[in-house]
């Protein structure tokens, strides 16, 4: 094989090493979230580096489940969770 080759080799392995690396990380804080909207309940737990992160990510989590097209994707996010629990990472 050409040297270029192996090079290129070499900066793709580290490449996927570095995103299965920052894809495996733990976040600092784990929120889990419920929602109750139009009638149904999710909830939907989160890693996120910040408590504020977590958090806004289940309860965006928890709305998919919920809401079907932007106005009801809108409104769940304006709901109150029904129940939050952050909990730092160990």
């Amino acid at each position: 094989m050409k040297r270029t080759s192996w090079v290129a080799l070499a900066a793709l392995v580290g490449l996927i090493g570095y995103v299965v690396w920052a894809s495996l990380r733990l976040g600092g804080v784990r929120c889990e979230v419920c929602i109750e909207f139009d009638g149904r309940q999710a909830c939907r737990a989160v890693d996120g580096e910040s408590e504020r992160d977590a958090r806004e990510a289940a309860r965006t989590n928890a709305c998919a489940l919920l809401a079907s097209g932007v106005t009801d994707s809108m409104a769940c996010g304006r709901t109150e969770p029904s129940r939050v629990d952050c909990r730092p990472r160990p």
